[in-house]
C-alpha cells in the first residue's frame, strides 16, 4: 500500500544576510513569494500532499494574510519555528504519523522539478531515507589562519568524492521521526545529518544544477534570471 505522502517546508529562518525587509521566503520571484513557489512545485507533483509549513512567530499571521487575499488555496499547518533548524524540524513532525512518507524542503529552494520530487518520493517509498546531491566542481583548498593571514595546510582534498546535499530529502516518517529523538548537536546541519547519526541508512540520487537555496542578493538575481530564461523558452 502506497504510503501518504507529507511535506514539510522550513521557513523559519529571519533572512538577515539578504538585507531584505521582510525575511527571505517572502521576496517575489515574478510577483510570487519564494516561499509560495517552493510549496506550488509540491502540490503539482503530488496533489494530495499535506503541508506543514514552518515560520518564524512573528510572521505566521503575515502569511496567513498573505494566503486568503492572494487566494492561495493550499491547506496548510503552520508551525511555529525553533531555535535552530533543528528544532523547527522536529515541532513540525508531531504532525506527521507513522507510516507516511515525508519530505523535508528548504523553503528558500523554489527550483526544484516537480519530476525530481516524484522521484525522490518514489524511491522513498523502500528506501528509509532519500537524498539528493550534486558533485562539487570547484578545486577544494584546505586553509587555516595564520597570524589573520590564509594559508596552505598542505592538505589536498580529492574533489571526485565530495557532493553537496541539496533539498528535498525524502524519509520514511517512523524512521526521521526516530532520529529526532537524540539530543541536539551543532553538526545537525540538515535530515541527512541526524539520520545518519541515528544510524540510518541513506540513499543517495542525482540533484538538480538550478536547485538553489536563496540566501544572497545574488542568489535571487540568479533565480530570476532562470525563471525568466524558463518562461522564454516555454
Amino acid at each position: 500500500m502506497e504510503r501518504k505522502k507529507y511535506l514539510v517546508v522550513t521557513a523559519g529562518g529571519t533572512g538577515t544576510r539578504m538585507g531584505a525587509a521582510v525575511p527571505k521566503q517572502f521576496l517575489e520571484l515574478d510577483g510570487v513569494p519564494i516561499l509560495r513557489r517552493t510549496i506550488e512545485v509540491f502540490l503539482k507533483a503530488v496533489p494530495d500532499i499535506q503541508v506543514i509549513t514552518v515560520l518564524p512567530e512573528g510572521h505566521v499571521a503575515y502569511w496567513r494574510q498573505y494566503c486568503l487575499q492572494a487566494n492561495f488555496v493550499c491547506p496548510q499547518r503552520l508551525v511555529k519555528g525553533g531555535f535552530t533548524r533543528f528544532h523547527s524540524v522536529k515541532n513540525a513532525l508531531k504532525y506527521v504519523p507513522d507510516g507516511a512518507l515525508v519530505a523535508v524542503q528548504d523553503g528558500v529552494r523554489p527550483l526544484v522539478s516537480v519530476d525530481k520530487v516524484r522521484e525522490l518520493f518514489k524511491a522513498a517509498e523502500s528506501a528509509p531515507a532519500v537524498i539528493p546531491v550534486m558533485p562539487v566542481t570547484d578545486t577544494l583548498k584546505v586553509l587555516e589562519k595564520r597570524g589573520g593571514v590564509l594559508a596552505a595546510t598542505g592538505e589536498t582534498v580529492d574533489r571526485s568524492r565530495i557532493y553537496g546535499a541539496q533539498t528535498p530529502q525524502v524519509f520514511q516518517s517512523e524512521a526521521l521521526k526516530a532520529a529526532y529523538t537524540l539530543q541536539f548537536d551543532t553538526s545537525f546541519t540538515d535530515d541527512a545529518s541526524v539520520a545518519e547519526r541515528h544510524g540510518l541508512a541513506l540513499t543517495f540520487l542525482p540533484g538538480e544544477r538550478f536547485n538553489l537555496k536563496i540566501t544572497t542578493p545574488e542568489d535571487l538575481i540568479l533565480a530570476r534570471a532562470i525563471i525568466d530564461s524558463s518562461l522564454r523558452s516555454e
